[in-house]
C-alpha cells in the first residue's frame, strides 16, 4: 500500500464531506437494474450515484447483502427521485413510433 500524501487525504475528505449530501433513494440486486435506475432518474435531469461493494460486480453473486448496490441522490433530489421511480405509464402516454403498416420494409 502507498503512502498517503497530502492530495490524497484532501480528496479523500471532500469525498467524505459531500457524501453526507447524498441520500439513498432506493437499493437493488445488481448493477444492471442499477444502471436502468440512474439511467430513469437522469433522463429526468436528476443527477445519482451508485454505491457498492467491489466483490459483487467481480463474482456476480447477489447474497446476503453482496451484490447489493445502493442507488444516491442530492439530499434536495430526494423527493423528486421518489417521484420519477413511482411513476407508471400506459400505452397511451408513451409516444412509441408504430410503423403506419404491418409489413417490415
Amino acid at each position: 500500500m502507498g503512502r498517503l500524501n497530502l492530495t490524497t487525504i484532501c480528496g479523500m475528505l471532500y469525498v467524505m464531506k459531500n457524501m453526507d449530501q447524498w441520500i439513498e433513494v432506493c437499493r437493488v440486486g445488481g448493477m444492471n437494474i442499477a444502471h436502468i435506475i440512474t439511467g430513469r432518474l437522469e433522463t429526468e435531469g436528476v443527477p445519482s450515484r451508485l454505491s457498492y461493494d467491489a466483490a459483487g460486480p467481480i463474482y456476480a453473486i447477489t447474497v446476503d447483502g453482496l451484490g447489493e448496490v445502493r442507488i444516491l441522490v442530492p439530499t434536495s433530489e430526494l423527493e423528486r427521485a421518489k417521484a420519477t421511480l413511482t411513476q407508471t405509464y400506459n400505452d397511451d402516454e408513451l409516444n412509441w413510433n408504430k410503423p403506419s403498416s404491418g409489413v417490415a420494409q
